[in-house]
């Protein structure tokens, strides 16, 4: 479904990912992990458009879609759960859910689309008048997930959907992501929890100083004596 072949970004002179290359295949959970400055949050921004690329290609099936506008990526149904949630605040629950499907017009999908969603997010359901900026961590990342599904995603990117969230919360958000990906949606996951990224991943890839250091099966990296030394805490 994607692949990454020798992509360079850059900001400024800060040389963030140094020609990487990955695949994610259809109906994968794929993760990226590392260490902060790493380039995972990087990598994501410029699948999705937010980022043009100083080299590289970026395949989306079949079609190279490195430096596209990321509206135009969005409309190919990638789409980008960015760290951080960025909900609108000053919108409600209802509305935010509303914004997943801005580039969608038809009415009667949207509904049972929004069905799913508060079925999946029974909290969201609770809160649909409330304004998205009122809501607790773990909710906010509930409707940016929701929001997301709104969109009808072929890939959803995730970065860092644990981030600040409780342990009980970042159960429940995986349960979610494992939920969605046995619904056909393909997941690429970037998480500095790299013990859960990798207990659910098909594949991962380590990343150090924007370079693609390590990779493997989940189940391979888990047990790798280098993964568990640098990311999982290990001695």
């Amino acid at each position: 479904m994607l692949k990454v072949s020798d992509l360079n970004t850059s900001y400024g002179k800060i040389h963030a990912v140094r020609g990487i290359s990955f695949e994610v295949h259809e109906g994968e959970i794929v993760t990226l992990i590392g260490a902060n400055g790493a380039g995972k949050s990087t990598t994501l921004k410029t699948i999705s458009g937010m980022l043009s690329p100083t080299s590289g290609t970026i395949d989306f099936e079949g079609e190279n879609i490195a430096g596209m506008p990321a509206h135009k990526v969005t409309a190919k149904h990638i789409i980008h759960v960015p760290e951080g949630r960025r909900i609108f605040a000053q919108m409600s629950v209802k509305e935010n859910l509303e914004m997943g499907a801005y580039l969608r017009n038809d009415k009667v999908e949207i509904e049972e689309d929004l069905t799913k969603v508060l079925d999946l997010f029974p909290r969201l359901k609770e809160r649909l008048v409330q304004k998205g900026g009122t809501l607790s961590g773990g909710e906010q990342q509930m409707l940016a997930m929701g929001r997301a599904m709104m969109s009808k995603p072929k890939l959803l990117m995730l970065d860092e959907p644990s981030m600040g969230l409780a342990p009980v919360i970042v159960e429940t958000i995986f349960e979610t992501i494992e939920s969605l990906n046995e619904q056909g949606i393909t997941i690429l996951l970037v998480e500095q929890n790299a013990n859960i990224a990798l207990s659910i991943a098909d594949r991962g890839y380590v990343l150090e100083t924007g370079e693609i250091k390590l990779t493997g099966t989940g189940s391979e990296l888990l047990v790798n004596e280098q993964v568990r030394k640098s990311y999982l805490g290990e001695d």
